[in-house]
C-alpha cells in the first residue's frame, strides 16, 4: 500500500484493541453495527447494554471520554433530523410542555439516535485505535474488490493534497485583496472550484502515467500482510457477540 499516512483521528497507544489485526477490528465492527440495526426498538434497555459495551471496549482502548464525545459531534445534522421527526410524522399525538409530538415519530426519533450513535461510537473507536494504512490492509484481507481498496488508498493519500492546493489558491486570492463577502463573489470562487479540478485531474493523469512507467498493471503491491490467530479473532468476536445474545433477549422478551 504504501507509505503510512497519519491521521488526526487515530490516538497512538498499545492497548489490546490497538494490537488487535485490523481486518479482526473492521469484522467486529461491521457485525456489531449489524446486531445493532437489527434490534427491535422497543428494547430501550437493549440500547443500554450496547452503550456499556462500547464503554467497556473505550475503556479497555484507553480512549478518554471526553475525545469520545467529541468526535461524536459528527453525527449532529443527523440528530437535527431525528429531533424533526416528532414534528412531521403523522399519526397519534401526545402533549408533552405544550407541544403535540408524534408517538411514530417520537419512535423514530429514538430509533434514529440510538443506533446512530451507537454506529458512529463503534466507528470512531475503530478509527482511534487504527491507522488508516492498516485499515485498507484489513479491507484487502477481507476480500473487498481491490479496486475500491485502491479507490480508498488514494482518496486517503491526495486528500491533504489537494487540500494543501485549495489553501495555497485561498492565499492567492487573499494577496490580491479579495474576500468573499457575498453572492457577487461566487463567480470568483467557482472559477477556483473550476481550476481547483483541472489542477487535481492533471495531476491524477500524471500520477498514473508516473505508476504505469513503473510497471502498474491494475494492483497494488502488498508490502506487509498481517494474519491474526485464534486467539485474536475470539477477543475481537467478543463484542459482536456479546452484542448477538442482547439483541435476541430483546425479540424475545
Amino acid at each position: 500500500m504504501g507509505a503510512g499516512h497519519a491521521h488526526t483521528l487515530y490516538r497512538h497507544g498499545h492497548s489490546p484493541v490497538h494490537a488487535l489485526p485490523p481486518h479482526c477490528k473492521l469484522a467486529a465492527v461491521f457485525c456489531f453495527v449489524l446486531v445493532v440495526v437489527s434490534t427491535p426498538r422497543e428494547a430501550v434497555w437493549a440500547f443500554a447494554l450496547y452503550a456499556v459495551l462500547l464503554a467497556a471496549v473505550t475503556r479497555v482502548a484507553r480512549i478518554p471520554a471526553g475525545v469520545l464525545l467529541r468526535r461524536l459531534l459528527i453525527e449532529i445534522p443527523f440528530v437535527a433530523f431525528a429531533f424533526l421527526m416528532p414534528f412531521v410524522v403523522p399519526g397519534d399525538q401526545v402533549h408533552f410542555l405544550g407541544l403535540s409530538l408524534s408517538v411514530p415519530g417520537l419512535w423514530g426519533a429514538w430509533n434514529v439516535l440510538a443506533k446512530g450513535t451507537l454506529g458512529v461510537a463503534a466507528s470512531v473507536i475503530l478509527a482511534s485505535t487504527t491507522e488508516l494504512r492498516s485499515l485498507l490492509l484489513g479491507l484487502q484481507r477481507l476480500r473487498l474488490p481491490p479496486m475500491l481498496v485502491q479507490i480508498a488508498s488514494f482518496m486517503i493519500r491526495y486528500g491533504d493534497v489537494i487540500t494543501d492546493e485549495m489553501r495555497r489558491m485561498s492565499v492567492a486570492r487573499r494577496s490580491r485583496g479579495f474576500e468573499a463577502r457575498g453572492v457577487r463573489h461566487w463567480g470568483v470562487l467557482a472559477k477556483s472550484a473550476g481550476a481547483l479540478f483541472i489542477r487535481s485531474y492533471e495531476r491524477g493523469e500524471r500520477v498514473h502515467l508516473a505508476m504505469v512507467s513503473r510497471g502498474y498493471a491494475g494492483t497494488m503491491p502488498v508490502i506487509d500482510d498481517v494474519t491474526a490467530s485464534r486467539a485474536q479473532w475470539t477477543y475481537a468476536a467478543a463484542l459482536p457477540v456479546s452484542a448477538l445474545a442482547v439483541c435476541l433477549l430483546g425479540w424475545t422478551l
